[in-house]
């Protein structure tokens, strides 16, 4: 698919979202929860849409994306990666952790590999401070996550990948 058909499919998803809602002004963050929902997130052309649908200026739609952390630019990837930054996490190293993650997917926090096999964010606590430092990976806390214990997560995705592959043949 090229670019500029990936845009179209997104503009009339979109529209197929927007029919189904109320024009409002004052529905804007429930609108881009709603697109955001069945897109995983919001793409310049979703946004666009938004506010054409509720005739507000662009900029003040992306204004409300960017500034509530709720909203997400990128894609999402199939694997999601959330390194813990709460207290614990943070003294117990989960900085260090963080950049082991970036390192190791090449990608920063807040971004999508370009394979769309992770996505790398970070959080403020996930309740698990005796665990740290913490790496949720698709919804299940990791614990005493350092820098070689991020190889061994990337190692078990990459067997699974090969033994789903092996099947299928």
């Amino acid at each position: 698919m090229t670019n500029t058909e990936e845009k179209t499919k997104i503009t009339e998803q979109t529209r197929r979202i927007l029919n189904r809602l109320n024009r409002k002004r004052g529905n804007l963050i429930p609108t881009l929860q709603k697109v955001q929902e069945e897109l995983g997130y919001l793409p310049r052309e979703s946004m666009l849409e938004v506010a054409r649908f509720l005739d507000i200026p662009e900029i003040d739609v992306y204004g409300v994306v960017t500034f509530y952390n709720q909203f997400r630019l990128n894609p999402p990837g199939k694997h999601s990666i959330r390194v813990c930054l709460g207290t614990a996490c943070h003294m117990k190293g989960g900085y260090i952790t963080l950049d082991a993650w970036k390192r190791r997917l090449k990608i920063d926090r807040g971004q999508t590999t370009a394979d769309r096999e992770f996505d790398l964010d970070t959080v403020a606590c996930v309740g698990c401070c005796v665990m740290a430092p913490v790496t949720v990976v698709d919804d299940k806390p990791e614990a005493k996550v350092e820098p070689t214990k991020v190889d061994g997560i990337l190692l078990s995705f990459e067997r699974e990948r090969e033994r789903r592959g092996k099947e299928k043949r």
